[in-house]
């Protein structure tokens, strides 16, 4: 912490920081898990570990250099961390920054935004209420913003969607909301939020100067100061749509042209929430249109020139429903709704599906299987068969298509044909048993994926991989 209120400095004067934007969930409305247009690794050579006793249940998101990885801490605490991306950085100081409670105050799941030299993220998850959404400067890790958002049901696990300087996000039973990251709140008074980091800087010098008075008259009750002492500016609301329960939105909703996806799930124990896709004008949260669905869209909306493509299933991401758990594909028109095609799956569908460049909706379910469909007609161009479930999605990169099943294992899949190209167990690789829920992240070349062992017994180490080829 010591010379905070420099960093605060640097991070208002800015600078070209963001080599690439990951603006929303896995990285683009396309959710093919890459933005570099880069191809992925062509062996399973693996280039670091970073153990952790932390679970990583959701993806990681990459920077400049670096991996924003959220997970969940002891006790289920929220944890964000940046890890330098490269190869050759020992353990010991690959973490470059780390936050968890008292900055975040609930459990984190939601893998960051990464635009302009910040990320943002909210935290809860189906068991909390009351979250907050939070902007960090990516670099150092200095709190920017953060938005308290009152209420039962309402928690924040999927990535926002950052477009022209608004925040668009669900908030489970809160439904969507846009905010203005361009605009904050502080004791009343509006600022632009470039001005925050000088009333950062001054609040810290005056903190530690507080400090060093305490020091020299009782040193043993000096207290020195922390980040969370800080003013807390919040952002502008710029609307909200679905509110008070009409909704409830826990996947990613996607961002395309003047249009706002969201997939609203029905929860049957609370009786809470509409089972459907809803496309609002971003303008101003505007309902265009509404179509039903029949399974619960976990899987969120991805965009494919004039289709959305839900991705739905009839469980979540828990290991005990997985038998019997029924799956479906969607694919509805951009314009009004319409129903194009839809493609029924003997397993649920969890997670978004990926749209590649020369036409292919690639998804994976809980029936072992990874799917590419025609993403104009709906029909099946090939099937990928593992030996476990998956409830992480794929990463699309070059020719490959790369999956990562519940036992944590790694495989990439040739894109043209389906055919397994190699496969890795992170388990047996790593020493470290674990399973996987999310879905990988290629960037730079480079393959990164986390695990965890919520489901297990006993506490084993997890591991943060990178595999590529260089």
């Amino acid at each position: 912490m010591m010379k905070f209120w420099l960093v605060l400095l640097v991070m208002w004067l800015g600078g070209d920081w963001a080599r690439a934007d990951w603006p929303m969930a896995r990285g683009n409305a396309q959710r093919t898990g890459n933005v570099d247009g880069q191809g992925g690794p062509k062996s399973p050579k693996v280039l670091w570990v970073q153990e952790s006793t932390d679970h990583f249940l959701s993806a990681p998101s990459p920077g400049n250099g670096m991996i924003f990885a959220p997970a969940l801490g002891t006790l289920n605490s929220g944890v964000m961390s940046a890890l330098s991306s490269e190869p050759g950085v020992a353990a010991d100081k690959r973490v470059v920054w780390s936050k968890s409670q008292p900055s975040l105050k609930l459990p984190t799941v939601c893998s960051p935004a990464v635009v302009g030299g910040q990320i943002i993220f909210g935290d809860g998850m189906h068991q909390n209420e009351s979250p907050t959404l939070y902007c960090l400067d990516a670099a150092s890790g200095a709190a920017v913003w953060q938005l308290s958002i009152p209420g039962a049901l309402i928690h924040l696990e999927a990535t926002p969607a950052v477009v022209d300087g608004k925040a668009y996000f669900g908030a489970g039973n809160g439904g969507v909301m846009c905010v203005d990251t361009s605009k904050v709140t502080l004791d009343g008074k509006d600022l632009e939020a470039g001005a925050v980091a000088q009333i950062f800087a001054a609040k810290w010098k005056e903190l530690q100067a507080k400090y060093e008075a305490d020091k020299k008259k009782d040193p043993d009750f000096a207290i020195p100061p922390s980040e969370d002492a800080l003013p807390k500016p919040a952002p502008k609301l710029a609307w909200q749509q679905g509110g008070q329960g009409k909704w409830h939105v826990d996947c990613p909703v996607a961002v395309a042209g003047d249009a706002v996806l969201a997939g609203s799930a029905h929860l049957d124990a609370e009786n809470s929430g509409d089972r459907a896709l809803f496309c609002m004008n971003r303008a101003d949260g505007a309902i265009k249109w509404r179509a039903e669905l029949k399974l619960n869209p976990w899987g969120g909306p991805s965009v494919s020139g004039d289709l959305a493509i839900v991705g739905c299933s009839s469980i979540r991401f828990d290991p005990k429903e997985i038998a019997g758990a029924k799956g479906e594909v969607v694919a509805l028109a951009m314009s009004d709704g319409a129903l194009r095609w839809h493609k029924d799956v003997a397993g649920g569908v969890v997670s978004p599906v990926a749209i590649s460049k020369n036409g292919l909706a690639i998804f994976t379910a809980t029936d072992k299987k990874v799917y590419a469909l025609d993403v104009k007609s709906g029909e099946q161009k090939w099937m990928y068969e593992a030996k476990a479930p998956f409830f992480g999605g794929v990463a699309i990169a070059g020719e490959s298509v790369y999956a990562a099943d519940l036992n944590g294992v790694i495989h990439a899949i040739g894109m043209a044909d389906g055919k397994l190209q190699w496969k890795l167990d992170v388990g047996k690789q790593t020493k470290a048993l674990g399973n996987i829920y999310a879905s990988p992240v290629v960037d730079g070349g480079r393959l990164y994926i986390g695990t965890c062992n919520i489901d297990s017994q006993d506490a084993r180490k997890t591991v943060l991989i990178c595999v590529g080829e260089k």
